[in-house]
């Protein structure tokens, strides 16, 4: 089976890209959505969070989001410890779920690859772009209340795309929905031909 990570910038249109290869019956992993759900239920997650932060973390059996971006957002060190806490437990679980399904290939769905030098981990990557004004407006009209100096604010916190597509096997601009979903078309025929 065939390990391929979609990966692209926020704002890039990775969710939308996902669901195009769902709709051709690709088993996809959401790791952004999985971490959320290990956070909230999974014991080992949810005590070394507590350790980590305190009992503010959560409220109730909910994650405090508020909380704990107050308490990361400028301590990359918290971060730091944060994601080692998370993306394991993320890895565990894609792993355990990969095992489950009875596809020629599966696409982890994931932002960071790059950033956490996780190439290595994925047989094929497929990026994601948009210029950056679009990610800009998508951002600000999906998520209320957030400015357009906190998106570039994030933007800028990821790498390039140029870097990216430097190692990326395959790249989806994602500017018009039908150009994209052929293009989802394609490298889905590519990927059945590669698988042996």
């Amino acid at each position: 089976m065939i390990v391929v990570g979609l990966t692209g910038g926020i704002g890039s249109g990775k969710t939308t890209v996902a669901g195009m290869f769902e709709d051709l019956g690709v088993p996809v992993y959401n790791s952004d959505k999985e971490a959320k759900n290990l956070m909230r239920s999974s014991p080992a997650v949810k005590e070394a969070i507590v350790r980590l932060l305190g009992d503010g973390a959560y409220a109730g059996d909910q994650l405090n989001r508020a909380y704990i971006a107050e308490r990361i957002f400028n301590d990359e060190g918290l971060l730091a410890q944060i994601n080692a806490i998370v993306h394991p437990a993320v890895r565990a679980d894609f792993l355990d779920w990969k095992q489950r399904q009875k596809a020629p290939y599966v696409i982890q769905e994931t932002a960071l690859i790059f950033e956490n030098k996780a190439q290595d981990l994925y047989d094929v990557i497929i990026l994601v772009t948009a210029p950056e004004n679009v990610r800009v407006r998508r951002v600000m009209s999906r998520d209320a209340g957030v400015s357009e100096a906190d998106v570039k604010a994030r933007i800028e916190n990821q790498l390039g795309d140029d870097e990216k597509k430097a190692t990326s096997h395959f790249v989806i601009e994602n500017l018009d929905l039908e150009r994209t979903r052929a293009r989802v078309g394609q490298i889905h025929e590519q990927l059945l031909l590669k698988h042996p």
